[in-house]
Order: structure tokens, then C-alpha cells, then sequence
């Protein structure tokens, strides 16, 4: 692995907010997070930089823009932490770590041209600068670059797991394309989607990290179990700021799943308390503005926001007791403080 010296930490805003915020010191929490991984962190982000510009032009300046946009980097800092419940990480850990992260630049490529997308993390997106099929052959370049390091890094079952979550993530994309054809607001449906794209990720980053620390098949899976319920909390508490976030701090226009046609709990659970805002529904995907506020009014109003929160608070507290199946050490902690603090973020 390449090192850039200049690289700058991964996730320090998150891992800020992730030092307790109720009788504990932040500055004690970061001194412990930097002593566990801060050099593996700041060598992942720069071999980040590094291989996101490795390829042929324009790809890899698509590619580039939309690491350069930021991001908390979770699914790296994921992998990372998952390895170190079992001891200092191995070099193939920060491998496995920088492919949690391509895999999830290259779904951010993919979304932006299915969805339309016009703005992420507060920039351009980068179809809207070089087209979508650029963005589609970014994604894919990244994607190969991720298996092509799995591959060496960690042949057998953490590559195999690796294929089996990308079948997931595309399963996923699917279902939800189908859902914007014709109208489904059953939850089953939004929950296969959530699991599949946003989920199965986050329970693969932390599955790798352990197996490739050499953790047992039991605690392994135990992990896996944290990433899937923190996958699910993470993607309820991003529906929600979809209708009650800060766009200044979250880097997306508000209504944004919304205007794209999709359909997230809040709404869904608004849809079954009042079935006439279907009609809405079908007005906002006709690209009707004023439906779109509405229908995010109607939303907000409905109380069904509160809801999903304390629903994403379930998925943290069930990804907590997954992480009592391994021994106490400081990752473990840190994992925990991940998914509290990601479960209550505003941002």
C-alpha cells in the first residue's frame, strides 16, 4: 500500500461526536481512538486519494470529485474497528477497510445517475460535471479496484461474502427502481431495500474486519449482526433529515428521496394514517414542487418523524447487545459510541 504523507485523518468530525457527550471527556476519547487506529486511519484515507485517480481520465477526476466531497468514512473506520476487538489491525485490515469505502463511492456514483441525482455533500455531483456515463464507468472502475484488492487481501470467504453483498446492494437498487413504477408502501418492501442497499455493506465492513483478524466464525457473525442493525438505524435517521434535516449540514436539498420518487418509512407511515396523500405521491413523481411541499408538511405533521427515530434508537440498542457477544476492549466501546452517535446525529 502506497502511503501519502499529507493524508488527513479519517472521520475526525465523527469520531468527535462519537466521544461521549454525557460524563466524559472528548478529548480522552479521541486520545484513545487515535492511539487504536490513528495510523491506520490516515493510511487509509490516503490510499483513498491515491486509487481513486488510478485509471484513465475522466473516470478517475469523477471518481475523485465525489471523495474529495467528503463524508464520514463509517464503513472504513467500521472494518477497522471490527479487526481491533481482536488485537492491533493487520496490514490486510486497512486493504479491506479502503474497500468498504470504494464499494460505497462507487453506490454513490451508481444512485446519482438512476436517481438524477443534482447535489451531494454540498457540491455537484459529478454526472452533473462530466455526464452520466462517466459516473456509471467511475463506479464501475472503483469496483473493480475493490475486488481486485479483496482478491488479494482476503481470498475465500471474506471475497465470496464480498460478491454476495454486491449481488445484495444491486438486488436492492432494484426493488426500489421497481417501487417507483408502480406505488408500494408496504414497510416489508422499504426494509428488503434498506437491508440490501444500505445495510449488507455496513455487515459485510464489519465481518471482514473480524475474520481477517482471525476472530471465530461465532464472533464474526456476532459482528455482522452490529453492522446490519447499525446499516438499518443509519438509513432510518437519513430518512428522517430528508424532511427535518440542516441541508447546510448534511449536504443534501431537502426532499431530496422525496422529489427522486422514493418512498421512506416517514412517508410510508404517513401514507397508511392518511391514504389521500397518495394522490400527492403521484403529483411529486410528475415533478409537481408544490405537491413535494405538501406532502413534506403532511409528513412533518403527521408526527411520523418521531417514529422512525425511535425506531432507529431499537436498531441501535439491538446492535449494542451484538456487540456484548465479544470481549470487552476499547474497539468495542468505540463501536458502540459509533452507533449511539450516528443514531442521534442531526446531520
Amino acid at each position: 500500500m502506497n502511503v501519502t504523507t499529507n493524508a488527513p485523518a479519517v472521520s475526525v468530525g465523527l469520531l468527535h461526536d462519537v466521544a461521549e457527550r454525557a460524563g466524559g471527556r472528548v478529548v480522552d476519547r479521541l486520545a484513545e481512538v487515535h492511539a487504536l487506529l490513528g495510523a491506520d486511519m490516515a493510511l487509509v484515507d490516503g490510499e483513498l486519494a491515491r486509487v481513486v485517480r488510478d485509471g484513465l481520465s475522466p473516470a478517475t477526476e469523477s471518481a475523485a470529485h465525489l471523495l474529495e466531497a467528503g463524508g464520514k468514512r463509517v464503513r472504513p473506520l467500521t472494518v477497522l474497528l471490527a479487526a481491533a476487538c481482536f488485537g492491533p489491525p493487520p496490514p490486510a485490515a486497512r486493504e479491506l477497510a479502503v474497500v468498504a469505502e470504494l464499494v460505497h463511492l462507487a453506490t454513490l456514483l451508481h444512485d446519482d445517475v438512476i436517481d438524477d441525482g443534482q447535489e451531494r455533500r454540498g457540491k455537484p455531483t459529478p454526472r452533473r460535471i462530466w455526464g452520466n456515463a462517466v459516473s456509471v464507468l467511475a463506479g464501475d472502475l472503483l469496483l473493480t479496484h475493490a475486488l481486485e484488492r479483496t482478491s488479494a487481501a482476503a481470498p475465500g470467504s471474506v471475497l465470496a461474502d464480498l460478491f454476495a453483498t454486491l449481488r445484495a446492494l444491486v438486488d436492492g437498487e432494484v426493488v426500489q427502481l421497481r417501487g417507483r413504477m408502480v406505488l408500494d408502501a408496504r414497510e416489508e418492501v422499504y426494509f428488503r431495500i434498506v437491508h440490501d442497499k444500505t445495510a449488507s455493506l455496513f455487515a459485510w465492513a464489519a465481518r471482514a474486519g473480524a475474520t481477517i483478524a482471525g476472530a471465530a466464525t461465532e464472533a464474526a457473525s456476532a459482528l455482522g449482526d452490529y453492522g446490519t442493525h447499525l446499516g438499518v438505524a443509519f438509513q432510518l435517521v437519513d430518512d428522517v433529515l430528508d424532511y427535518a434535516g440542516d441541508p447546510r449540514a448534511t449536504g443534501k436539498a431537502l426532499l431530496g428521496d422525496l422529489t427522486e420518487g422514493k418512498l421512506t418509512l416517514p412517508l410510508i407511515r404517513a401514507l397508511v394514517a392518511e391514504p389521500s396523500l397518495a394522490a400527492d405521491v403521484d403529483a411529486v413523481r410528475s415533478g409537481d414542487r408544490r405537491a413535494a411541499q405538501r406532502l413534506a408538511d403532511a409528513v412533518r405533521a403527521s408526527g411520523t418523524c418521531e417514529g422512525v427515530r425511535a425506531l432507529a434508537r431499537d436498531e441501535t440498542a439491538r446492535a449494542l447487545v451484538s456487540l456484548e457477544a465479544l470481549p470487552p476492549s476499547a474497539a468495542r466501546e468505540l463501536l458502540g459510541g459509533v452507533a449511539r452517535e450516528l443514531a442521534s446525529r442531526v446531520a
